[in-house]
């Protein structure tokens, strides 16, 4: 055996030095790629980009390899001598290569005991620079023996490499800062967050151990799933640290007593899931990215965004406590029957098989059994081991293909938005119920009828072309002749009562009560195409349908278009685009672009003011929709909320856009297909729906003194208003309902 052991040593020594400069330069393309300069001065390390809130709070981020580098300051010496004691005792006098490791190595591996000889240097370059991958492969890949000594000797040219070009220090920093701790987390600081939630200064003894242990086998020894077995590694880093002399036996006896105790990082836990505000930036961001060649995953931005992370909070815990019930009160109001139906309150047959066909499995299946629908009905009806989003947390069923989808139809979303209009900052965003499970936000993908939340804008119009809040219209039945494309039509809206007063309303009066009969007359007496000209012009961008109908809130719109217009009325008339990203930086703190609002003038002062005085109404006026929200302790120090609720055919959508003096808040309420609703109003209104989360939100933000958000009146108007707006509102002694409808045309006019 010895005499063998020399024979390979020679061989070895002879050989060494041709292998190694033929590894060099890469002889005839037989040895595959290896580090240059510029690798070695530019380490190629990716590092996650952070989101961050207004009030610096991190919120999201954005990684391939979850990183955030450290300096060597920041690395505390227990941490530095766990690793050395167990990696590389000599790191401080090899130089790159530990010879001596080596010829233990070789002679351990010729008796049967495989042990590596890797010096904390020469796993750095097996990790820089993949030296055991694709690009590094040359044609010896193909040859089974010489290929594991072709990689092992362009490690060690690369740990050599690093040895000439970096101090010891230097590389133990790099070192901490792309090794890989498992759980997706990479570098010292990630894992300590990961696996502590402190600071990397604050480890431990055995702490440090801990993730040092981890290092052997980041899966085998997470101490997340596999405690015992982290421990027990923990315990044999500790003996190699006394056994070095790092550690006295006193801290060592109290190190390997310590239980584990782990605290994973919130913040951490939430981005391995998702979230919409980070969808958000994403979609945000993407086109700059790319058009400047930045890569968000791996450049380490610093991604400042307007969201204030108290008022984000108010809202998620709103949207939570209240949609829970909500969902309960859902199941509960439709039983064992299936909420899918038409206009006239019909379930609609193979609703769940229609919604089936458009996934991809249908198609592949269709494929397999060349259309049967019986086989493909059959296959997507076996049930399967699965995990489902529920109110209660994670929900493991089994479930069939048809099972899930008709489950996950009954389901209720919302959207969420608050927006302060005079700056443009988006100050929260919730897009759904849950990001993980459902990734289209309803807040800016989803397009859904707005309801009487669109009928401001006619009201907007009306005072515009001349009209005041205390001018009257009679709510009565009307039927409106219009034509389309060349034939006549009728339209006859119904109030969402069913009832028609006869009451000769202020228009203050008729939006508070969201009175449809008079807001089709208003659309009919100042145009429908002017209204949607006009609704246009202070923000809604997507295509208005210019019917009589348009009043009522006919068109798909976004919730976040609808915001940015309320704000036009809160922002004395100025139209503010919303901003999500305030700018953003370099990892070196340099800022690479600055995001700033547009604002332009849309509106005059006088009928942005006056709309803040209806807005009111809803709260005021006899019969207003907001009236709900005296219900909430939102009612001190003279403080005043205008707001406007809509509702949607069928209730299939619930609406509720919330005014305060500093914020505008949009919420939206549905299932994600409007065919799937509540049956009742008492039930299904923007009011029971959508109100109840503002008014749970807008409370906890006002008992909340770290919000900055205070009680308060509504601006005053800060020029003399020429227009009537201190009308009382005329109810009549008699309740005698008016029956008789009247007639309107397209050049048909009302006298006010």
């Amino acid at each position: 055996m010895l005499i063998k052991l020399k024979r390979l040593s020679r061989l070895f020594l002879i050989a060494f030095p041709f292998v190694f400069i033929a590894a060099e330069i890469n002889l005839f393309w037989l040895f595959g790629y290896s580090p240059t300069l510029k690798d070695l001065r530019e380490p190629p390390i990716s590092i996650a980009s952070e989101i961050y809130s207004a009030d610096s709070v991190l919120i999201g981020k954005f990684y391939r390899e979850n990183r955030v580098p450290v300096s060597f300051e920041e690395i505390p010496q227990n941490v530095i001598n766990a690793l050395i004691a167990t990696e590389d005792i000599r790191f401080y006098k090899h130089f790159g290569v530990d010879l001596f490791s080596v010829a233990g190595s070789m002679f351990s591996t010729i008796s049967g005991d495989k042990r590596g000889g890797s010096t904390i240097t020469q796993q750095l370059a097996k990790n820089l620079y993949e030296t055991r991958r694709v690009k590094s492969q040359g044609l010896f890949q193909k040859i089974p023996i010489i290929n594991p000594i072709l990689f092992k000797c362009k490690e060690w040219i690369s740990a050599i490499k690093l040895e000439t070009m970096y101090s010891k220090n230097e590389i133990l920093t790099l070192y901490f800062n792309t090794v890989s701790f498992g759980n997706s987390s990479f570098g010292i600081k990630v894992a300590t967050n990961t696996y502590f939630s402190k600071q990397v200064l604050d480890l431990t003894n055995e702490e440090a151990a801990l993730l040092v242990g981890l290092l052997k086998a980041t899966s085998t020894y997470n101490p997340i799933k596999n405690p015992e077995v982290s421990v027990e590694r923990r315990n044999v880093v500790l003996g190699q640290m006394i056994k070095y002399n790092f550690l006295d036996s006193i801290s060592y006896e109290k190190a390997i007593k310590t239980k584990l105790k782990l605290k994973p990082d919130t913040v951490l836990d939430k981005e391995e899931k998702d979230s919409y505000i980070r969808m958000a930036v994403r979609n945000l961001i993407k086109k700059w990215a790319d058009d400047n060649y930045v890569d968000i995953y791996s450049d380490g931005l610093k991604i400042y965004t307007t969201i204030d992370s108290r008022l984000q909070k108010h809202a998620e815990k709103a949207v939570e406590s209240h949609m829970a019930v909500l969902q309960n009160r859902f199941y509960s109001h439709w039983g064992d029957k299936n909420p899918w139906t038409d206009d006239k309150g019909i379930e609609i047959p193979d609703f769940i098989w229609n919604q089936a066909k458009k996934l991809n499995i249908y198609k592949h299946l269709s494929s397999v059994y060349n259309g049967n629908e019986d086989s493909i009905r059959a296959k997507l009806s076996i049930p399967k081991k699965m995990t489902v989003f529920s109110w209660k947390g994670d929900s493991k069923v089994n479930f069939s293909t048809l099972d899930s989808l008709a489950y996950y139809a009954k389901l209720l979303h919302t959207g969420f938005i608050s927006l302060k209009p005079n700056t443009g900052e988006i100050k929260v965003w919730v897009g759904g119920i849950n990001a993980n499970y459902f990734k289209y936000d309803h807040v800016i993908q989803s397009k859904r009828q707005a309801g009487s939340t669109f009928k401001p804008f006619v009201y907007a119009a009306a005072i515009e072309a001349g009209w005041s809040p205390c001018d009257k219209l009679v709510d009565r039945p009307v039927t409106i002749r219009y034509s389309d494309n060349g034939t006549t039509q009728t339209w006859s809206p119904k109030n969402s009562d069913w009832v028609f007063t006869g009451y000769n309303m202020s228009l203050r009066w008729a939006m508070g009560k969201s009175c449809n009969s008079v807001t089709a007359q208003l659309t009919e007496q100042v145009g429908w195409d002017k209204v949607a000209q006009f609704a246009n012009r202070i923000g809604i961008e997507s295509k208005l349908d210019a019917v009589p109908s348009i009043g009522l809130g006919s068109s798909d719109v976004t919730l976040h278009e609808m915001v940015a217009s309320y704000g036009v009325f809160l922002n004395e008339g100025s139209k503010t685009s919303p901003i999500l990203v305030q700018k953003i930086a370099d990892n070196s703190g340099r800022i690479l672009i600055t995001y700033e609002p547009k604002s332009e003038k849309v509106l005059d002062y006088e009928t942005s003011w006056l709309m803040l005085h209806m807005f009111k109404g809803g709260i005021q006026e006899p019969g207003g929709t907001s009236q709900a929200l005296w219900g909430y302790d939102l009612w001190r120090n003279g403080n005043e909320i205008g707001g406007k609720t809509g509702t949607t055919t069928n209730c299939s959508d619930g609406w509720y856009i919330g005014i305060t003096k500093d914020l505008v808040t949009g919420v939206w309420v549905g299932a994600q297909d409007p065919s799937v609703h509540f049956r009742t109003n008492d039930l299904g209104e923007g009011s029971k729906t959508a109100l109840p989360m503002f008014g749970k939100y807008i409370e906890s933000v006002y008992k909340d003194p770290k919000t900055g958000i205070k009680y308060g009146k509504l601006p005053d108007p800060n020029v003399p208003i020429l227009k009537k707006y201190n009308c009382t509102s005329f109810r009549p002694k008699t309740d005698t309902l008016i029956t008789d409808s009247i007639e309107i045309t397209d050049i048909t006019t009302i006298n006010f």
